[in-house]
């Protein structure tokens, strides 16, 4: 039986692939959008009283907004390297045109802040873990790389056969160490050298007080909610690549995130000291895509 924080793939009204608002996820600040588009059909759109980060996933297009005009180059794959991305403030019309599939991210926001485009050669790249748990990331839209009211936002890619949100972590609560964020997974496999369809697993839990069982076997396009608790690991099959887009806002008067892992776990992260990081990264344009 599926968890109620499990969203399968195409489960929302098209052109919408993915369509998870504050209200549908039974949260207050975080949403997400993957739009899907050909050369003959635009979306107009407003950004309400969010602020948004607008990333294809595949394809490329166009964002009208203001008077202006921001460019999203084409991007073969996830899997390809990082993408551009167009930051639009609150209360905007705007016009997504194109032909891909883009992803919406989006959160609740207090101030207008000016729209913005970062080049995919601007996204920095960090390769986290090492071993088994290497994985590579996109900090498009982190606390630490770009500017924003409430939003927080980047990319994972997990070689096949790694682990990565590991050791498992948890950030629902404001304290010294800890920041409260709701937060959204929303996942892209790698197919295999014959078109095999990949798939990977990713896994929440929680604590006494606030419990939280949620174990899915996760495929493209499929989205897992994380209102709380600890969450990881997210495992790529091997052969797979596993790919997410995470997505994070909370009430919270700072926007960062700090994170505490599960201290049954967090010993895991001395030993990577003594491994290197997996030689497959960085990865781009892996097998298959």
């Amino acid at each position: 039986m599926r968890s109620e924080y499990y969203i399968a793939a195409h489960s929302a009204e098209p052109p919408f692939a993915v369509d998870v608002t504050p209200k549908s996820a039974g949260w207050t600040e975080s949403s997400l959008q993957v739009i899907e588009l050909d050369q003959t059909h635009s979306a107009d759109l407003t950004t309400g009283d969010n602020e948004v980060m607008i990333v294809p996933l595949t394809g490329g297009g166009t964002v009208e907004c203001g008077g202006e005009r921001f460019e999203l180059s084409p991007r073969t794959s996830v899997f390809s390297g990082p993408a551009d991305m167009v930051y639009l403030g609150i209360d905007q019309p705007y016009v997504l045109a194109g032909a891909g599939r883009f992803a919406i991210c989006g959160a609740r926001a207090g101030r207008a802040l000016p729209n913005r485009r970062v080049a995919a050669a601007d996204v920095p790249v960090e390769l986290r873990g090492a071993g088994n748990c290497s994985r590579q990331v996109h900090n498009f839209g982190t606390a630490d790389s770009f500017e924003a009211d409430s939003l927080i936002a980047c990319e994972v890619i997990t070689p096949g056969g790694n682990w990565s949100s590991y050791p498992a972590h948890k950030h629902d609560e404001n304290t010294a160490t800890e920041s409260e964020l709701e937060e959204i997974y929303y996942f892209e496999i790698a197919a295999g050298p014959d078109g095999s369809r990949g798939f990977g697993y990713h896994r929440v839990y929680g604590t006494p007080d606030r419990p939280i069982e949620v174990l899915e076997e996760v495929r493209t396009g499929d989205v897992v909610l994380v209102p709380h608790g600890y969450h990881g690991p997210s495992v790529a099959a091997p052969g797979y690549h596993m790919y997410y887009l995470n997505v994070m806002a909370g009430p919270g008067a700072e926007r960062s995130w700090k994170i505490v892992d599960d201290p049954e776990h967090t010993w895991l992260r001395d030993t990577w000291s003594d491994q290197g990081v997996d030689p497959r990264l960085p990865l781009h344009n892996p097998r298959g895509q």
